[in-house]
C-alpha cells in the first residue's frame, strides 16, 4: 500500500565534478563508486533519502560529455537523459576548483530547456570562506546556486532545503510490502544486466559485449503480482588476480555487500560456455553466506544441438553440491523462460523460512537410523543420535544431539543429508547441521541415560562440529541465544 509517490531529485553534470560523492553524502550510504577517473558511473543509481524527515529519492548519473572518447559514452548520456526525464527536481553539479567550462555551459543549456525546477550545486567549496567563489557560476543562467562540499559535508542540508523549498514533500514514507532482495551474480559478460533490463522492460542498465561494463551495484524495485522484489544488478565477479584497477576492487566490494544483503541469489551462467571454476567458487560463497540460490543458464538461444535435459543432467553430474538449486534455461535477449524467475525466487525464499516441528524431525531421525544404522567404528563405539531440532531460518539451521560428534563418519553424514533433502526438500536453500555432544556416563563404563529432559546448557558443553549441505566444516559456533530458542518441553 502506497500513501503518496515520493519525489525524485537527479544529480547531473559533466564528468568528474563529484556527483557520486554528493549522491553518497545525500543518501548517507556508500553506494556509488567514487574515483578520480572519468566515466566510473555508467548506470543510473537510486537511493532513498530524507530532507528534514521527509522522504525523497536521489538519482546519480554518469558524466555528460559528447566529445569524450571513453567507452560507453553514448549509453551513459542516454542513462542521464532518462534520469532527467523522470526527475521532479534537477541539480546541476559543477566544480569550483576548475571554474566554468564549455561543457558546464552545454549541460546547463540542456537542463534549462527541460523547464523543470533546477538548482546549481557548486561542489568542492570546503568551508564558508570560499563561498564568494560561487558568484561567477550565476552566468550559467540558473537562479538558485548553493556552494557545497560533498567530502566535507558542507551545506548539504542547505542544498536540500533550497531544492525542495517550493515542492510539497509527503509527510510520511510510502508504506511498502516486505521486499525479497535478489542479487544477480556471475562472471563478467554473462548477461546479468540484459536480464535485469528485460525484466524491467526498460534500459535500466548499460549493456555491452565488453566485460566489466557494470561497476556499481544497482537496486531496482519490481512488482510481480502482489509480491515485491528488489533486484540487485552487480558487477561481474572476477578472480582476485584479474582485479587490476582500483575501480575493479571497489566493484568487487560492492558485489560482496550485495551478496550479504540478498535473500536469494541468482547465479547467471553462460549456457554457451558452461560452468567454470570461477562460477563454482561463487556458488560456494553463496552457500557459505547461507543464501538461497537459483541457477540461471543464460544465452540458451545461442546453444545449438543440445537438449535442455542433457545439459541439466551433465551439470548435476559435474556439480553435485548444487543439485538442490532450481535450474532455469533462459535467454535475456529474447526473454525465454524469464517469466519463471520470480516464481522460483518466491519458492526458494519460502523454503529458506520454512520451519519443521521437533516431533517431525525426530520421526525422520528414527526412520533414517532404522533404514541404515551408523557404522561401528574402531573400539566398538557407534554413533547415537538422541534428537534433532531446528534453531533458525535463513538459512535453516538444525542442532543434532549425539553421544559423541567424533563418531559421525563422512559417509553417514552424507547419507543423513541426502535423506533429509529427499524428505523435506529445502529447494535452493543451504541447510546447516550442528553436532552437539552430551555429557554421558559412557566414559565411566556406565550405561548412558537417553532421557531428553537433561538441561540444554549441559547438552551444549561438549565439542561441536557442523556439516553444511554435505560438507564438513570444523570450529562452527552456535550461540547461546540460538540454543535458547529450543523449547525443552518439545522433547
Amino acid at each position: 500500500m502506497t500513501t503518496k509517490r515520493i519525489p525524485k531529485l537527479a544529480l547531473v553534470g559533466r564528468p568528474n565534478v563529484g556527483k557520486s560523492a554528493l549522491f553518497n553524502r545525500i543518501s548517507k550510504k556508500r553506494i556509488a563508486i567514487v574515483d578520480e577517473a572519468e566515466g566510473i558511473t555508467r548506470d543510473r543509481l537510486y537511493a532513498e533519502a530524507d530532507c528534514f524527515g521527509k522522504p525523497f529519492e536521489v538519482i546519480d548519473t554518469g558524466g555528460i560529455n559528447p566529445q569524450s572518447e571513453i567507452p560507453f559514452q553514448e549509453e551513459i548520456r542516454r542513462q542521464a537523459e532518462i534520469a532527467i526525464e523522470e526527475a521532479d527536481i534537477i541539480v546541476l553539479v559543477v566544480d569550483v576548483t576548475v571554474g566554468i567550462t564549455t561543457l558546464d555551459e552545454f549541460v546547463a543549456r540542456l537542463l534549462l530547456r527541460t523547464g523543470k525546477p533546477l538548482l546549481l550545486a557548486v561542489n568542492k567549496v570546503d568551508d564558508r570562506f570560499k563561498l564568494d567563489q560561487i558568484y561567477p557560476f550565476y552566468s550559467l543562467g540558473i537562479a538558485r546556486v548553493v556552494g557545497v562540499s560533498a567530502t566535507q559535508n558542507f551545506q548539504i542540508a542547505e542544498l536540500l532545503e533550497e531544492a525542495f523549498k517550493d515542492f510539497q514533500l509527503p509527510e510520511e514514507q510510502a508504506v511498502k510490502n516486505p521486499s525479497i532482495h535478489v542479487a544477480i551474480l556471475g562472471r563478467p559478460n554473462v548477461g546479468k544486466s540484459t536480464i535485469v533490463n528485460y525484466l524491467l522492460d526498460e534500459e535500466r542498465c548499460v549493456v555491452s559485449p565488453i566485460a566489466g561494463t557494470t561497476r556499481d551495484s544497482i537496486d531496482v524495485e519490481v512488482l510481480s503480482g502482489e509480491d515485491h522484489f528488489t533486484l540487485i544488478d552487480t558487477a561481474g565477479i572476477r578472480r582476485k588476480a584479474a582485479e587490476h584497477e582500483t575501480v575493479d576492487k571497489f566493484a568487487a566490494v560492492r558485489t560482496q555487500r550485495a551478496l550479504e544483503r540478498a535473500d536469494v541469489c541468482v547465479l547467471v551462467i553462460d549456457a554457451d560456455r558452461g560452468i567454470t571454476t570461477q562460477e563454482k567458487r561463487i556458488a560456494r560463497e553463496i552457500e557459505t553466506q547461507g543464501k538461497g540460490c537459483i541457477l540461471l543458464f543464460n544465452k540458451w538461444d545461442l546453444v545449438k544441438g543440445f537438449r535442455m535435459e542433457h545439459c541439466r543432467k551433465s551439470f548435476e553430474i559435474d556439480t553435485p553440491f548444487l543439485n538442490h538449486c532450481p535450474m532455469l534455461f533462459v535467454s535475456g535477449k529474447t526473454g525465454r523462460n524469464l517469466d519463471q524467475l520470480f516464481k522460483a525466487v518466491k519458492e526458494v525464499h519460502e523454503q529458506q523460512n520454512r520451519r519443521i516441528t521437533t516431533g517431525q524431525l525426530n520421526r525422520f531421525v528414527e526412520k533414517a537410523v532404522q533404514k541404515y544404522h551408523p557404522p561401528m567404528l574402531e573400539g566398538g563405539k557407534r554413533l547415537r543420535i538422541f534428537y534433532l531440532a531446528q534453531v533458525d531460518v535463513q538459512p535453516p539451521r538444525f542442532i543434532v544431539f549425539v553421544n559423541n560428534p567424533k563418531l559421525m563418519s563422512d559417509t553417514y553424514k552424507k547419507y543423513l543429508t541426502n535423506q533429509f533433502r529427499e524428505t523435506y526438500g529445502f529447494l535452493g536453500s543451504p541447510i546447516q547441521f550442528f553436532l552437539k555432544g552430551r555429557n554421558t556416563k559412557e566414559d565411566k563404563g556406565e550405561k548412558p541415560s537417553p532421557s531428553p529432559s537433561q538441561p540444554l546448557e549441559t547438552l551444549a558443553e561438549n565439542e561441536e562440529f557442523v556439516f553444511e549441505t554435505g560438507d564438513f566444516v570444523e570450529d562452527a559456533e552456535l550461540s547461546e541465544e540460538e540454543i535458547s530458542k529450543l523449547d525443552p518441553s518439545y522433547f
